[in-house]
């Protein structure tokens, strides 16, 4: 927030320089580097669609719709609008080319304040909680064969999954490449878990295992509420469609590649999904399939014996990927943030050695140790779901207003309007279905944290106290010196 930061030149100027000739053999400007290939970026959408709740509970979109034909109906449905919002950010990515998913879009649309809300409420809570899950989650997989019979201590898994923390932001520290080359090796090993699984599950149908899939609509729920859960749980699995938005300006060719990744991305994804539900139910009854605590690992212990113990494994393998796809994203919308002047100027900086946008990365990491802590994140996550699609239909929203007041962009990608418009309903009513059917207090909290971001805006960004500048110039310049990174150059 320190406006005297924006120049190199200006008081951190002897820092950069001096960093900068330490590192004058370095070719390349002190910008993120466009190392993201098509390879990458499916990897980089998939790794991070599929984390560990296609394996440990999907039995959430079953207690939402109540029978099998229903609960394949629903995840059929999720991968469909994922497509189409999807879709709507292609246009997007490929009109507006900068970095960090939603926040460019809502501010070319409607303006910084809402931008800066959407950031505030991401940086802060939904991004980090979400890494802070998902290594949990792989801790917990992680650590249960060390303790058979019992549930692991918490104070293990809260460990474990500090370290995973600590080791997938060191190493998206340490190089872009050696990112994405960790992403591609583990979406290819949950890919390969997932073709067991379905395998597995196709010869048990071929043999007659077809009880479970005779009369899928049976005792199926049709509660507006109930549906709507059904929709959150399906769509949280399906979370990171809209990932590869996030590292625009790092994508080669983005005009074909972005659009691209996403049409063999999510239809991969949505195909995968279907099909390992229905190899479950080749094995479990929905009765089952609900007392499972894990169903791939259910699924793995009576179809694989004696090699079921691949599938924790594997699921392992699944959340380390889609933590470090979470962790790289993250990375880049704290550092355009920072670049636009809604977050602290240090955010914005780049390693001079590295290309990577280290400070945000740590802060990011950080923020996640600290969401490991508490008992249950997942609650918080939960609640914070209906301000994720928020913000996802204020987005397609976006793109319907720009239509009409930014005639002017080039839009390599251009999708039909109705596709926005969808997208904006079905956001609405996942928004509000929920707190109708099921109204809580906690609802209210979240409203009020997102709104309590101008709390900050208005003398931080808006007006821009001197005091906070007195305070963040010394800072700055010592965490400059710290981690060896520079202001990102202006390239055209």
């Amino acid at each position: 927030m320190d406006e005297d930061l924006k120049k190199p030149n200006t008081h951190n100027g002897s820092i950069s320089g001096a960093l900068e000739a330490k590192n004058q053999d370095q070719p390349k400007a002190a910008v993120l580097q466009k190392n993201v290939g098509l390879v990458s970026g499916i990897c980089l959408i998939v790794g991070t669609m599929i984390g560990s709740g296609i394996f440990v509970s999907p039995k959430a979109v079953l207690e939402g719709t109540g029978a099998v034909g229903p609960c394949l109906c629903v995840w059929a449905a999720c991968g469909l609008l994922a497509t189409m919002g999807a879709l709507c950010y292609a246009e997007l990515g490929t009109m507006i080319m900068k970095s960090g998913g939603e926040y460019p879009y809502l501010m070319e649309g409607f303006g910084p304040v809402l931008a800066y809300l959407y950031s505030w409420t991401t940086i802060i809570v939904l991004k980090p909680s979400s890494f802070a899950i998902i290594a949990l989650s792989c801790a917990e997989y992680a650590s249960t064969p060390f303790y058979p019979g019992c549930t692991p201590p918490q104070v293990v898994t809260k460990c474990l999954a500090a370290a995973c923390i600590l080791i997938i932001t060191a190493v998206n520290c340490l190089s872009v490449k050696l990112a994405y080359r960790v992403q591609n090796f583990f979406t290819t090993a949950k890919l390969l878990i997932i073709v067991i699984i379905v395998v597995s599950g196709i010869i048990l149908l071929a043999q007659g295992n077809t009880q479970n899939l005779r009369d899928p609509f049976a005792g199926a729920t049709t509660s507006f509420g109930a549906i709507g859960l059904a929709f959150y749980n399906g769509l949280w699995a399906y979370d990171g469609w809209n990932q590869l938005n996030f590292i625009t300006e790092e994508l080669k060719n983005p005009y074909r590649n972005l659009p691209l990744a996403i049409i063999i991305g999510i239809p991969l994804v949505t195909v995968c999904y279907i099909l390992v539900n229905i190899a479950y139910f080749s094995v479990l009854t929905p009765i089952e399939f609900l007392q499972s605590p894990a169903v791939a690992v259910t699924f793995g212990d009576r179809v694989l014996y004696p090699l079921s113990w691949i599938v924790p494994l594997f699921v392992v393998f699944s959340t380390f990927g889609a933590a470090n796809g979470s962790c790289f994203t993250a990375g880049r919308l704290t550092y355009v943030a920072g670049r636009e002047g809604h977050m602290a100027k240090i955010m914005s900086y780049i390693s001079v050695k590295r290309y990577t946008p280290s400070p945000a990365l740590i802060f990011n990491g950080f923020l996640s140790i600290i969401y490991i802590m508490p008992a249950d994140i997942n609650t918080l996550i939960n609640y914070f779901s209906f301000a994720q699609w928020v913000f996802y239909g204020l987005t397609c929203l976006a793109l319907i207003v720009m239509r009409f007041t930014r005639k002017d962009l080039q839009r390599p990608v251009k999708v039909p309007i109705v596709i926005p418009v969808l997208v904006v309903i079905v956001s609405c009513y996942l928004v509000l279905a929920p707190i109708i059917d099921k109204p809580e207090w906690e609802y209210l909290y979240c409203t009020v944290f997102i709104v309590g971001g101008l709390l900050l805006y208005v003398p931080f960004i808006y007006y821009k106290f001197n005091w906070t500048q007195r305070i963040m110039r010394p800072l700055t310049m010592h965490l400059q010196l710290l981690l060896e990174v520079v202001p990102p150059e202006k390239t055209e």
